[in-house]
C-alpha cells in the first residue's frame, strides 16, 4: 500500500495493513513517518459503521432512520475509497499475494462460520455456502475480488469511466448471490476511484477552505437526508438487488445508481476533508479497524436483544448511537487484538512454500 508521511514523500505498505506496522507519528522501519490521516479517517469511518448498524433495528424511529439513510450513502464508499488508494501498488507478488489470502480470504471462511453459526444453534440447518456471503462478510469477498482487478484497472485509459458503466449496467441484471456480485459491481467505482487518487489530493482536501466547504457539504446532506429519507427505499443504499427488484424501471433505476454514486463521492470527499492530519487518541486505533468491522457484528446482534421502549425513543437512538463510539474503540483496542489476532490476521507461513530467491 502507498500513503503519505506527515515528513514528506511516499512511503510503502503491505497490501493490506497490519496491526503490526508501526503506530502513527512512530518511524517505520523504511525510516518514515507514519501520516495519521488515513488512520484517524479509517477509525472515524468505522464508527459510523457500527453505529450504523446499531441503529438498524430501531428505524421505526423518524430520527434514527434519517440518520441510517444518511450513514450508509457514504460510509463503505469511504472505506472502499481507502481501501482502493491503499492497494494502488497491489501485483500478483508471492508476498502481496500471500498476504491477501491471509488478510482477506482466510478470515472470509472463518467469519462466514462463526456468523452462521448463531443460525445453525438456533433453527438447526446448515446452510453455509462460502461463495454466498452472510451479513457484514460480503466486503471481505468484494475487497479480494477489487483488489484482484487491481493491475487491469491500472492499465486502462478511463477506468473511472468504464467502472461506473460496469456499475450501472449492474442494476439493469439480476445478478446472482455469489460473490456478492451486485454489491461488487454496483460499489466498484469508488476502488477504482481510490486506485486513481494520488497525495497532492489528499493535500488539497486539507486546505482550510475547502475543509469548510467539506463542513457545510456534511451538514447540507444531513439535513436533505432528514426531508427524502420517508420517500427513498433503503435498498438502493445497501446497493445488493437490481432495479426491477426495487420497483423502478432501468432508466429511472440508472439514474438513480448515478445519483447515489456522485452523492457518495461528493460525501465521501466531504468527510476526508474534516479528518483531522494530525496525530490524536484514536489514530492508533486506526490502523486496526478490521478488527472492528470483523467483530462489532457479535456485539450488534447482543445488544439487539436488549433493545426495549427506552430504545425506541430519540434519547435512546441517540445514546445507542454514541455508543458505537466506544465499542469501535475497545474492539480496535490491543488486548482485543492480541485475542482475536488468529482469527483477523492469521499467521499463514507454515501453509505456504517458500520464496524462492533468483540467483545473482
Amino acid at each position: 500500500m502507498d500513503t503519505e508521511s506527515r515528513a514528506g514523500g511516499p512511503r510503502t505498505f503491505r497490501a493490506g495493513e497490519s496491526v503490526a506496522e508501526p503506530a502513527p507519528g512512530a518511524v517505520a522501519p523504511s525510516g518514515k513517518v507514519r501520516d495519521p490521516f488515513f488512520d484517524n479517517a479509517k477509525f472515524l469511518a468505522i464508527i459510523l459503521v457500527v453505529s450504523g448498524h446499531l441503529i438498524e433495528d430501531l428505524r421505526d424511529v423518524a430520527a434514527a432512520h434519517a440518520v441510517y439513510f444518511y450513514v450508509y450513502l457514504f460510509h463503505m464508499p469511504l472505506f472502499i475509497v481507502l481501501s482502493g488508494y491503499l492497494s494502488r501498488n497491489f501485483t500478483f507478488s508471492s508476498g502481496k499475494a500471500r498476504k491477501l489470502i491471509s488478510a482477506l480470504a482466510v478470515p472470509y471462511v472463518l467469519f462466514e462460520i462463526a456468523y452462521n453459526i448463531p443460525r445453525i444453534l438456533l433453527y438447526g440447518t446448515w446452510s453455509i455456502s462460502l461463495l454466498d456471503p452472510y451479513y457484514l462478510t460480503w466486503f471481505l469477498m468484494s475487497l479480494f475480488l477489487w483488489r484482484l482487478s487491481t493491475p487491469v484497472w491500472q492499465q486502462l485509459r478511463w477506468p473511472l469511466l468504464i467502472a461506473v458503466g460496469l456499475s450501472v449496467l449492474s442494476g439493469m441484471s439480476n445478478l446472482p448471490d455469489e460473490l456478492s456480485m451486485n454489491r461488487t459491481l454496483g460499489l466498484l467505482p469508488f476502488y477504482v476511484l481510490g486506485l486513481m487518487l494520488r497525495p497532492e489530493h489528499f493535500e488539497f482536501l486539507r486546505r482550510r477552505p475547502v475543509r469548510i466547504a467539506g463542513a457545510a457539504v456534511l451538514a447540507g446532506g444531513l439535513a436533505v437526508a432528514f426531508a427524502v429519507h420517508a420517500e427513498i427505499s433503503t435498498e438502493w443504499i445497501r446497493w445488493r438487488h437490481a432495479n426491477s427488484v426495487i420497483g423502478v424501471d432501468d432508466l429511472t433505476g440508472s439514474a438513480i445508481r448515478l445519483g447515489l454514486l456522485a452523492a457518495g463521492a461528493l460525501l465521501v470527499a466531504a468527510f476526508l476533508a474534516v479528518t483531522p492530519s494530525r496525530t490524536t487518541w484514536y489514530s492508533g486505533l486506526g490502523a486496526a479497524t478490521m478488527y472492528a468491522y470483523l467483530l462489532h457484528g457479535f456485539v450488534v446482534k447482543v445488544f439487539e436483544r436488549f433493545y426495549g421502549d427506552w430504545a425506541e425513543t430519540l434519547p435512546g437512538v441517540t445514546a445507542v448511537a454514541l455508543s458505537g463510539i466506544g465499542i469501535a474503540a475497545v474492539l480496535c483496542s490491543p488486548p482485543v487484538r492480541r485475542v482475536t489476532r488468529w482469527a483477523v490476521e492469521p499467521e499463514l507461513q507454515w501453509a505456504f512454500t517458500r520464496i524462492r530467491r533468483p540467483a545473482r
